[in-house]
């Protein structure tokens, strides 16, 4: 409960106006519940001829407020049966009761109508809380996590959280004030028979509380694994065509199905957990009445009570209707330790420590050009266990364009991701026109800084929309120029709808070559003054490569800019080729200097490889 309690401490201040409205109408439907079952009394005396008598009307201030209710009550039903005689009076009864119901049962539904909003505002918070998270994350978090397990914590435990917890906020808030106001009515009938309910209920809610918490256990163990289902499935997808060409549907078919058939029986347990709540509570609470029968007929037949059959029959009416929200309680209370596993689970991405973080005091961006330095830089993943780069210490000067190029695994990627900090390196620093960039703010930095990777990444979206990713209120005009720079313009053209055709998941429906040239048209339209080229044109072939290469070189001029080369003879001209070994600058100069007899020749040896090929 103590858990529950801090998430609605988290998510429900922002909708203070509505719980107090909620509960409110949950205090009168109680009221007006007690009300319509206090009305079976003098209905069953009527019937029975129990209570006979005089009554005399009694003002305010003559009794206590309880005595001059019913005295006054009971006045004008022998009022009404002078005047109209018994049976009219027993349809009035009626008819009071009726309406007494419906004001009940419209507290009821206004006590659910205001709680909808909290319900669907707190899972749209957490929803959004969860992106806002994801995005603000860096990359070094999902290279650790599943991506799959990720999205099912954002979809299947935030489903579960809102199927569970908040789907319960209602029976949560209404149960416990129903149960407390019956409680008081059965305590002013019978303080004797109260107190004996006092110990029974106890117990039985300690009963199920153990069931409950072994419950969410199970719950943990059940989300977790269609964590694992949905990195299967997701896995599975982008994976689509090397499964197939491998021949190895029949291995990641065998694979899905023993983590289903796990998941399967995980949800068989929980669900039986969860289903034995009503049946629990439904034992529990005829144990109750036949034990509270029992003792109320004793006390009734020894003469140790003053309370008379009619009464006894209302206090059994009380309690029996205290049956049916303390059930209801009780499923609450199961679904909320359901919920609160996949809570555990959403708060281990909404509680991740983000390393990248802006200073306290940012330092303005650098005027005019600024080069990038990087002063003995080493990284290294998992707390130093794998070391990337190695003393690093590189100078690129503004305008001059400086490439990396070595084995797979030298560093090079990683190197360049230290710029834009999607890491921070574990010792030295990088500075930017002679700032430190974890001096600068991080939407600053990366306002600089340009990218084109190997793979191009775009949206789902119109040719227009991922071509001006990033930029605010792009103009059809600037677009179209950046895409010209590009030598994108007339394939767009000939596409379905132009620069509205829609360019399917990650750009599908064009070719690898058409989805660069669209990378470089966003980053030219971004104009940056730094560049970042990740292996641009290693993907392609001869004819769209030199599409790419031309329009990469408009990109170039006049900017900073760090080129990871796969093809060697795409970076002849760079200012500067160093080559990385085993996270190490072992070789750098310009193309004529490492090609020279005398030059250590690490580079020479990859030209001569790659002409050999």
């Amino acid at each position: 409960m103590k858990d529950f309690i801090a998430v609605l401490r988290r998510f429900v201040p922002p909708y203070k106006k509505y719980l107090a409205l909620n509960i409110i109408f949950n205090i009168l439907a109680a009221v007006l519940t007690l009300f319509s079952f206090a009305l079976i009394i003098p209905i069953l005396e009527m019937l029975f001829k129990i209570r006979e008598g005089v009554y005399t009307f009694m003002p305010l201030g003559s009794a206590s407020l309880k005595d001059v209710v019913v005295n006054n009550f009971y006045y004008y039903t022998q009022e009404s049966i002078a005047s109209y005689g018994p049976a009219t009076t027993l349809a009035l009864l009626a008819a009071l009761l009726v309406v007494m119901t419906a004001l009940k049962t419209g507290a009821t539904y206004l006590s659910s109508y205001f709680i909808i909003p909290l319900r669907s505002g707190i899972v749209r918070d957490i929803r959004n809380f969860m992106y806002r998270k994801i995005t603000a994350l860096p990359i070094g978090f999902f290279t650790v996590e599943r991506k799959g397990d990720v999205m099912a914590r954002m979809s299947g435990d935030v489903a579960e959280l809102e199927n569970s917890v908040m789907a319960s906020l209602d029976m949560l808030f209404k149960d416990p004030v129903m149960i407390v106001v019956f409680l008081g009515m059965m305590l002013a009938i019978s303080w004797q028979l109260t107190l004996f309910v006092f110990i029974l209920l106890p117990l039985a809610g300690l009963v199920m509380g153990r069931v409950g918490r072994r419950l969410k256990r199970t719950s943990l163990e059940n989300q977790t694994q269609w964590g694992v289902l949905m990195s299967n499935i997701e896995e599975t997808l982008g994976g689509l065509r090397v499964i197939k060409a491998f021949n190895a549907e029949t291995k990641v078919r065998s694979r899905f199905e023993r983590e289903n058939q796990r998941f399967y029986r995980l949800s068989n347990s929980v669900a039986r957990r969860q289903t034995l709540a009503h049946p629990m509570s439904e034992f529990l609470g005829t144990t109750a009445i036949a034990i509270i029968l029992w003792f109320g007929g004793s006390l009734i037949l020894g003469g140790h009570t003053d309370m008379t059959a009619p009464k006894f029959i209302y206090y059994m009416v009380i309690f029996y209707s205290i049956i049916n929200p303390a059930k209801d309680l009780s499923k609450a209370m199961y679904a909320i330790q359901k919920g609160l596993a996949s809570m555990t689970r959403i708060d281990a991405i909404l509680n991740a420590e983000n390393p990248i973080k802006d200073p306290d005091d940012p330092a303005p961006l650098p005027d005019g050009p600024a080069g990038i330095r990087l002063e003995g830089v080493s990284f290294s993943y998992d707390d130093g266990a794998t070391e990337v780069l190695r003393d690093i210490t590189l100078d690129i000067p503004a305008g001059a364009t400086v490439a990396l190029v070595g084995q797979s695994g030298s560093g090079k990627s990683t190197l360049a991701d230290l710029i834009p900090r999607f890491y921070d390196p574990t010792a030295g620093r990088i500075t930017i026109g002679g700032r430190d960039i974890r001096s600068l703010r991080v939407h600053d930095l990366r306002s600089l800084m340009g990218n084109v990777n190997q793979e191009a990444i775009l949206f789902n979206d119109t040719i227009f929309n991922n071509i001006a990713f990033g930029v605010e209120n792009a103009r059809r005009e600037d677009v179209e120029r950046a895409a010209r720079i590009a030598n994108a313009h007339d394939f767009i053209m000939a596409s379905e709808n132009g620069y509205d055709t829609v360019i399917g998941d990650r750009g599908c429906r064009l070719s690898g070559g058409q989805r660069q040239r669209l990378s470089i048209a966003r980053a030219i339209l971004k104009n940056p003054p730094l560049l970042i080229l990740d292996e641009a044109t290693s993907a392609l072939d001869s004819e769209s490569e030199a599409l790419v290469q031309e329009a990469l070189e408009r990109l170039m001029a006049h900017r900073t800019t760090l080129v990871i080369a796969h093809r060697l003879s795409t970076i002849r001209n760079a200012s500067m080729i160093c080559v990385l070994s085993e996270g190490r600058i072992i070789e750098k100069g310009t193309h004529d200097e490492l090609m020279r007899p005398d030059a250590p020749g690490h580079y020479r040896r990859l030209v001569e490889m790659q002409s050999a090929n």
